[in-house]
């Protein structure tokens, strides 16, 4: 199997982390030779973690334990430093990216990384991507929006327009969620807000009609099986059909821009994932986890593997041919 969703956290220290921001910088706080321990934002507790997001070895044995060949690796969101100034923010991004290439190094053929960007200016997320690539990632993590700029801002197109150019595979990641005080407990940004989000990425770039202007080569891909993307759609072909305003940068019926995009199969429920593979396609769809995070598939792989729907190719193609072909594996 490749599990082509996974996230990694370096042990950056309070002190890295308090020269770049003191504030906003990440950092991982657990004690030398503990299994558990905490990211941290400034002094608040963002999140428990556990040993997977930091040792590549302990990682290596729990995929074993799963049988899970290959695993691709990308930064924990809050890494993103979307919010710094330009020039921190590509250097913070470039350390990160050394970072998960030394992490991948320890066990090469297992893992493989994706890399962070200053998405905040073009040409600095333009030359990182390129260069991070050129260093031995196998493609981009990038964040759904940059402040209130969605995926059809031009500067980001451009950056798309890039990542095509130069056959450099992208993730996209929601971050950041919308909802604010009305989303105060019970984890509610990530079950409600955070599928918005993704749905809202992909419309953003189909309504848009910036996928008329991104080159058909670009590989792109939506966490978590495309938010609500799927279970929407044809809310979203209705609209393009009656109202013009929905329409009019759009030149085709949204529904078939399905093709342009592929999704991971994070979504936890048979009937899902079936609806999954009907509206995108079963060539569309790859084994990704969400790993090592409580909200992950816990038996990786296994929600694929017992979809009776699935004919054997088809199961195959979701747990590895279509990552192999994504990534140029």
């Amino acid at each position: 199997m490749i599990d082509m969703h996974s996230h990694f956290f370096p042990p950056i220290s309070q002190q890295e982390a308090q020269r770049f921001d003191p504030v906003r910088a990440p950092w991982l706080a657990v004690q030398k030779g503990e299994a558990e321990g905490h990211i941290m934002v400034g002094e608040t507790r963002f999140r428990p973690v556990y040993r997977a997001l930091w040792d590549p070895d302990f990682r290596v044995a729990e995929l074993d334990a799963q049988g899970v060949e290959v695993q691709v690796v990308c930064a924990t969101p809050v890494m993103f430093g979307y919010g710094w100034e330009a020039a921190r923010a590509a250097d913070w991004a470039a350390r990160m990216n050394d970072r998960a290439i030394e992490f991948c190094a320890a066990h090469p053929h297992r893992l493989k990384a994706l890399a962070q960007v200053p998405l905040q200016d073009l040409a600095l997320a333009c030359a990182e991507a390129t260069r991070a690539v050129s260093a031995g990632c196998v493609g981009v993590q990038i964040g759904n929006h940059l402040g209130d700029k969605d995926l059809d801002d031009e500067q980001l197109v451009a950056f798309l327009v890039h990542c095509a150019e130069q056959a450099i595979p992208v993730l996209v990641h929601p971050w950041d969620m919308m909802g604010g005080a009305r989303m105060k407990k019970w984890m509610l940004p990530w079950l409600v807000a955070m599928p918005a989000e993704t749905q809202l990425g992909m419309l953003s770039l189909i309504l848009s009609g910036a996928l008329e202007r991104i080159p058909e080569s670009l590989k792109i891909c939506f966490a978590h099986g495309g938010g609500a993307f799927a279970f929407l759609l044809g809310r979203v072909d209705n609209a393009w059909r009656h109202r013009d305003i929905v329409r009019e940068d759009c030149p085709q019926l949204p529904s078939s821009y399905c093709r342009r995009f592929h999704v991971d199969s994070a979504v936890f429920d048979p009937a899902a994932l079936r609806m999954l593979t009907d509206v995108m396609g079963v060539d569309r769809v790859m084994l990704g986890s969400d790993y090592p995070f409580p909200l992950g598939e816990q038996r990786i792989g296994e929600l694929i593997r017992d979809a009776g729907f699935l004919a054997p190719g088809d199961r195959q193609r979701l747990v590895r041919g279509n990552a192999e072909s994504f990534f140029g594996f």
